[in-house]
């Protein structure tokens, strides 16, 4: 649907990543192809799928107005599998925004498959152009997905447009500390190619600026090193099964380099995960 001739180098560099073989590949094999975000882990051992889910479920008791008429986007939707919970349980109609056209094609399909396909509408585009009228939606969702864009506030900005007065605006993100010194984290800006995270402190303020109420933070740091630790050492036990797959050892090897650093700012204490809930005021 969008013209990907009009995306930024940062959205292309993110874009091509999600669109190749190899992520493609390794994601679904991972997390079971229903999502690709960080889980409420109950046990060291769980499965990431389980986990995953849990999220989706406590985000979900974070919206006071969900219903059968709510109209919902979820802006860097991945496999849809939130949009999939939430449809299943109320009833609603979905929007799952997303830039890769790999990852969306499984969305289709999975919706498809489950009957769902006349509820969710999968959309290629970025979030930093919403491709929706202003006052659209009730709720706004999204997942571990902002930390993507060198233009957050401008993501931000679209959130608020595109959703009603009253609506609500649910979210996670990895985070850098409101007090992250300079280059501790580099090893993670590297790899996401951008200058730096979004801060609890960003988000907090941006979205006051923006007409948004902070309903509540739920904070829940210990799990994005959890999360990341269970991911990589799911990788290095299934490594062959990974690669039989089709993965290129070339990228295993990236990925479980990658996963460490992770692991490492987590344990570092300049990580922040949690659940943001807003609600548009104006």
């Amino acid at each position: 649907m969008s013209d990907q001739k009009q995306y930024t180098e940062t959205i292309e560099t993110a874009r091509s990543y999600y669109n190749s073989g190899d992520a493609d590949t390794f994601y679904h094999t991972i997390w079971g192809g229903e999502d690709i975000h960080i889980g409420l882990y109950q046990s060291e051992d769980e499965p990431i799928r389980e986990a995953s889910y849990r999220t989706v479920e406590r985000m979900t008791s974070k919206l006071q107005t969900l219903s059968k008429e709510s109209y919902v986007l979820d802006v860097g939707a991945g496999y849809g599998g939130s949009m999939r919970n939430l449809v299943r349980k109320v009833g609603c109609q979905a929007v799952a925004l997303n830039l890769s056209e790999v990852e969306n094609e499984r969305d289709r399909q999975k919706n498809k498959e489950q009957g769902l396909d006349h509820l969710i509408e999968v959309v290629d585009a970025a979030f930093e152009k919403v491709p929706y009228s202003d006052n659209t939606f009730d709720i706004v969702w999204s997942q571990d997905a902002f930390l993507h864009s060198g233009e957050r506030e401008n993501v931000l900005n679209e959130v608020a447009r595109v959703l009603k007065p009253g609506g609500e605006f649910v979210f996670t993100d990895p985070m850098q500390s409101d007090n992250c010194p300079e280059g501790v984290l580099q090893p993670i800006y590297d790899r996401l190619h951008l200058q730096s995270l979004g801060s609890p402190g960003f988000y907090k303020e941006t979205c006051q600026k923006l007409g948004f109420e902070l309903v509540e933070f739920e904070e829940h740091t210990h799990q994005l090193t959890q999360h990341y630790w269970r991911v990589l050492q799911e990788l290095k036990n299934r490594e062959n099964e990974v690669r039989e797959a089709g993965v290129s050892q070339e990228y295993i090897d990236r990925m479980k380099k990658g996963l460490q650093h992770w692991v490492d700012g987590g344990k570092s204490g300049y990580l922040v995960w949690g659940i943001f809930s807003f609600r548009k005021t104006g």
